[in-house]
């Protein structure tokens, strides 16, 4: 009907009649006036069209930034595990408007976001074959990432990814948990070898092995990448497949609350959530998202997430009084400079004393560290470094396991936070059972940046299929939290 109004009503058509009957000195110039009227009447009717029902195209403009009114799908976290999500998302619903996904991540500058504050390492070498499948999976999407990734007209995505590996160091104490890691590895799929004293010395002169019973070397899919690259791959990715993104903070939720009653006889107060709040930075102005799913990829924060929704705050010996049990932990990362340091055959290393150091780049850099003891961790109000703890627990380990680093220069540092699952350091995947609508993908301990190809591809067929297609991670369901069952992962760095 607008269509037929707009090219019939005789003022519309009149419009450039007396146009014609100016004169002007430019006949390119008159050329120019009538194909930009033409250009704006044709948007203007395409946007009546639009309006007509069955459109979601409001004549009211939005204040920019703030997210749209609806959605399907809302991911609480825009870090490289809730952008792979809404990646895989979109790969399976396949129709460009079949599915609305909107990101919503509260840091604009990722300036504290613990993925581009990570070491970027990749790896196998784990004891559970779940995080060994993720991690697979994970670096054969990355070896093709342009054939996942890429965007036309865009420049191919460069993760640099560093093949060297990583060489875990195992003492007599713990040879023998290496050797069953070795088999689960090598069952799996993964490309492991297993190093005796003498075989790491003739590899890797630089190295002191003393005190090493054995070594583990990844021989392939491991090494180190650059992980704003994958961040922005994704990110740019799913932004081109229509994926809404959004910079805010989410505040709370609203749900429609039923209660239930558990064969036990305790009585469950069962919430699904209607809208999302969102509060736009800086401003005291929020957006009420209507939904139907909820992710919360929020990383060190997702517990405070959990929180809003009640869960671990009703009482202690109900489902409700079993928290998310994830928390923000300081990890503190020192670049050194270091001339005589070992050379291009630099792998990550993980010495049994819990110290790390990996190559960075070409010119003498290395980047070390090492987790504190449970006892001592830092303070999490701030990202401010610690640079005695350098000093005092890093640096004696270090060099005596690489003697060229008695001479070394700190050149630069910084801090960032594990998503830390304190109840067994591996992450939590899939639904609460007080919450139905809301998906976890969460407390990975450090561990989350490699996996987030395959975690996103997981939770997306958890919410569109039902079910786990590619990856079976089962174990890693929030039941365990509920039922106190932990499985544990033993190379946990």
């Amino acid at each position: 009907m607008w269509r037929k109004l707009f090219t019939s009503v005789p003022a519309f058509r009149a419009l450039k009649a007396p146009c014609r009957s100016f004169k002007s000195s430019s006949r390119g110039a008159e050329k120019d006036f009538f194909k930009d009227l033409d250009a704006q009447l044709r948007a203007f009717r395409d946007k009546a069209a639009a309006a007509m029902p069955g459109s979601d195209w409001s004549p009211i403009e939005l204040t920019p930034g703030l997210p749209p009114e609806r959605a399907d799908v809302v991911i609480v976290g825009g870090g490289v595990v809730g952008w792979s999500i809404a990646y895989w998302l979109k790969m399976k619903a396949r129709v460009r408007d079949g599915l609305r996904v909107l990101v919503v991540e509260k840091d604009p500058t990722y300036s504290q976001a613990s993925t581009v504050l990570s070491c970027g390492g990749i790896r196998q070498q784990f004891s559970l074959k779940e995080n060994i499948m993720l991690s697979l999976f994970s670096a054969h999407f990355m070896k093709n990432i342009n054939n996942h990734l890429c965007v036309v007209n865009e420049d191919p995505v460069d993760l640099q990814f560093n093949h060297s590996g990583y060489l875990f160091l195992a003492s007599e104490k713990s040879a023998h948990i290496m050797e069953e890691n070795y088999r689960t590895q090598r069952y799996v799929g993964a490309k492991v070898a297993l190093l005796s004293p003498s075989q790491l010395k003739e590899r890797f002169p630089w190295m002191n092995t003393e005190g090493v019973a054995l070594a583990s070397l990844g021989l392939e899919n491991e090494g180190w990448f650059d992980p704003w690259s994958l961040l922005n791959a994704l990110r740019r990715k799913a932004v081109s497949m229509g994926v809404y993104q959004c910079f805010g903070e989410v505040t709370g939720f609203k749900c429609a609350a039923n209660l239930a009653e558990t064969t036990d006889g305790e009585v469950l107060n069962v919430q699904r959530i209607k809208y999302v709040n969102v509060r736009m930075p800086n401003s005291l102005e929020y957006q009420p998202v209507e939904c139907a799913v909820v992710v919360n990829a929020a990383g060190a924060n997702s517990g405070k997430i959990a929180s809003m929704l009640g869960i671990g705050l009703g009482p202690k010996e109900s489902v409700s009084g079993v928290p998310l049990p994830v928390e923000p932990r300081k990890r503190f990362v020192y670049v050194v400079h270091c001339p005589d340091g070992p050379g291009l055959d630099t792998p990550f290393l993980i010495d049994y004393s819990g110290v790390y150091c990996r190559r960075e780049g070409l010119g003498g850099n290395y980047i070390t560290g090492m987790s504190p003891e449970e006892t001592e961790e830092p303070d999490i109000s701030n990202l401010d470094v610690d640079h005695e703890f350098f000093q005092e627990k890093v640096w004696h380990r270090l060099a005596h396991r690489i003697p060229a680093f008695e001479q070394l220069k700190v050149s630069n540092a910084w801090a960032g936070f594990y998503d830390y699952n304190t109840f067994d350091q591996n992450g939590i995947i899939g639904l609460h059972p007080l919450v139905p609508n809301m998906y976890f993908a969460t407390g990975f301990s450090g561990h989350g940046l490699q996996q987030s190809p395959a975690v996103g591809l997981a939770v997306a067929e958890l919410i569109l299929d039902g079910g786990y297609k590619t990856i079976d991670l089962s174990a890693l369901d929030l039941k365990r939290i509920l039922l106190q069952e932990p499985i544990l992962e033993s190379n946990i760095v």
